[in-house]
């Protein structure tokens, strides 16, 4: 059987190729589960993003990767790559350009913040795990903003100043003839423990990376995470790192920590790199997966937020607005500004004859309830002009506009795509500001 990975695009569909034929079974397999299915199932090394499937409302967690009809596979907001045994699947952004994917990277790079850059750029497995290193500062900080990771755990002490229960057998075993000490354990808070040791092997093995070592000192904050995790594991041993990950296994729980099971689940991933590319047991299910829909709608706000729009968050509660006059009815529009309402959409929205009616009906609720006279939907394309004539809405009036953000370009490297990308992002924040 073919072990060649098998390249499509998201939003697209591909015939079945009679050399593939043989992936048929598998990619069905992939095919049926849901997103959350997957998500639930033990396949420690599949990594999944958003991570919170619900993370803004949107039901991601509803959506297959693909789906499997006849000999024909469809694809839909999914990027990234995923494989089972010999059966690779990649799936590039619809914008890709000679095995290039600088628009996924790009919309990475803006959400995760990172700033160096030395990789490919195509979506096969090597690619994409390469980039979970340039990812890891994102998640330490943000995990480290809720303090560093403390969990109970049992610690044994043999002297004077007896704080927990006496352990006998063990006295009697180190303190005969007795000389002062105690034996005893005790329960107490540990900085050092199973997690943050994970962090600090994680931390090491970047370290030694031929590109990414300085990531670790890129900025202050990330610097000042590193060097708290390595205070805080002074136990560190590099032989111990597969008992580590060992230990590592179970999620965790802790609702307090909650920044850090997408951190312990990067950590994994990273330091699993090499048994991820080249070894894989035949049912394990494999990869990295990107909800484009998520990564477009947070990508807009690296800027959008720049001129005044407002970026409500579900799994944070974060500027909920009421849809009756009695504060109940929570909802949380995309985009909102003192006068728009903006959606973002990762779909083929280049004319008002393909925008979905639900998504009609979303916006207009909002505009009305939200008392704003101006909605649209904020969507990438593949023309050159962004200039799209709005609708006037009946009744109450107001009017709506598809705003579309050319992120096609035909470009000889990532230097002069970032260049490109930071025009047409002046560019469609000045149509806006007009609008508004």
């Amino acid at each position: 059987m073919s072990n060649q990975s098998i390249q499509t695009k998201d939003n697209s569909e591909w015939c079945l190729q009679e050399s593939e034929l043989c992936h048929f079974e598998t990619l069905k397999k992939l095919a049926e589960p849901t997103i959350a299915k997957l998500s639930l199932e033990d396949h420690p090394n599949l990594l999944i993003f958003p991570q919170d499937l619900d993370v803004y409302g949107d039901k991601i967690g509803d959506d297959h990767i693909f789906e499997v009809k006849g000999n024909k596979v469809v694809t839909g907001n999914i990027m990234g790559f995923i494989g089972c045994g010999n059966t690779k699947v990649s799936i590039s952004s619809r914008f890709a350009h000679d095995n290039n994917d600088y628009f996924l990277h790009y919309m990475l790079r803006k959400v995760f913040a990172i700033n160096l850059f030395d990789l490919q750029f195509n979506s096969d497995e090597e690619s994409i795990f390469d980039f979970l290193i340039y990812m890891f500062p994102a998640f330490l900080k943000r995990a480290m903003q809720q303090g560093i990771y403390k969990e109970y755990q049992t610690r044994k002490y043999n002297d004077a100043n007896v704080k927990g229960r006496i352990d006998v057998s063990w006295h009697i075993r180190q303190n005969i003839p007795f000389a002062g000490n105690i034996a005893y354990t005790t329960r107490e808070y540990a900085l050092d423990n199973h997690l943050t040791q994970l962090i600090r092997h994680t931390i090491e093995y970047i370290a030694q990376h031929k590109f990414a070592g300085n990531i670790l000192s890129n900025d202050e904050n990330t610097t000042e995470a590193v060097n708290v995790i390595c205070s805080a594991t002074p136990t560190y041993q590099r032989n111990e790192r597969q008992r580590v990950m060992n230990q590592n296994l179970r999620p965790v729980s802790h609702p307090y920590y909650g920044e850090y099971r997408p951190l312990q689940q990067l950590c994994l991933q990273i330091l699993r790199q090499e048994e991820m590319i080249y070894g894989h047991d035949d049912d394990d299910i494999y990869g990295i997966l990107f909800d484009g829909a998520w990564l477009w709608e947070e990508y807009l706000n690296t800027f959008l937020s720049d001129i005044g729009f407002e970026h409500p968050r579900n799994k944070e509660g974060k500027g909920r607005k009421c849809l009756f006059a009695d504060h109940t009815g929570w909802c949380y529009p995309d985009f909102l500004s003192q006068q728009m309402v903006l959606d973002a959409k990762y779909k083929w929205y280049d004319d008002w004859t393909k925008v979905q009616t639900k998504d009609l009906y979303q916006v207009i609720s909002y505009m009305h309830v939200l008392n704003r006279d101006k909605g649209g939907y904020i969507v990438p394309v593949d023309w050159f002009s962004n200039v799209m004539p709005s609708k006037i809405l009946n009744g109450k009036g107001g009017s709506m506009s598809i705003y579309g953000m050319n992120v096609n370009f035909k470009v000889n490297s990532f230097d002069d795509y970032m260049k490109q990308m930071a025009s047409a992002e002046k560019k469609i924040t000045s149509v806006i500001i007009v609008d508004t």
